[in-house]
């Protein structure tokens, strides 16, 4: 790895679920990996119902974009950055239709001024049992 760049492994946001860092910082930017609504002491997700078989039966995608803004914001913390240099967000959402109403209400919620620059992409699913991922990039220039 380069000089300029440093990996950051966040001990209080929740485990990554493949061989990747939190973050990584290269120069003034601090790329975070997708980063889900795991609970980071249980790996539970917040707001899910599971059927006898163990699969989801239902959700709260409220109660799941929480808690995923809550994880970004413990990254960013770990990684000596702030909330308020975040600069560009890509969302994920696995119902489009039904969640993007309430996450986008919640996201302006979180951003009340001079939010960052943000993609919402509905997809068929994630690696995890997840409604709502974040991509996120943050300036931390000294």
């Amino acid at each position: 790895m380069s000089e300029n760049q440093e990996s950051f492994h966040a001990q209080d946001a929740p485990k990554p679920m493949g061989q990747y860092p939190h973050a990584r910082k290269v120069g003034d930017l601090l790329f975070l990996s997708g980063v889900g609504p795991r609970d980071p002491k249980t790996n539970i997700v917040p707001g899910n119902t599971y059927d006898h078989q163990g699969e989801v039966a239902s959700y709260d995608i409220e109660q799941q974009c929480h808690a995923v803004f809550k994880n970004v914001r413990q990254i960013l913390e770990q990684c000596g950055a702030s909330w308020e240099q975040l600069v560009d967000v890509t969302v994920f959402l696995t119902d489009m239709k039904n969640d993007f109403p309430t996450y986008n209400r919640i996201y302006a919620s979180y951003f009340p001024e001079n939010p960052p620059c943000r993609t919402t992409v509905g997809i068929t699913a994630l690696p995890s049992a997840i409604a709502i991922e974040l991509k996120c990039i943050a300036n931390v220039e000294s």
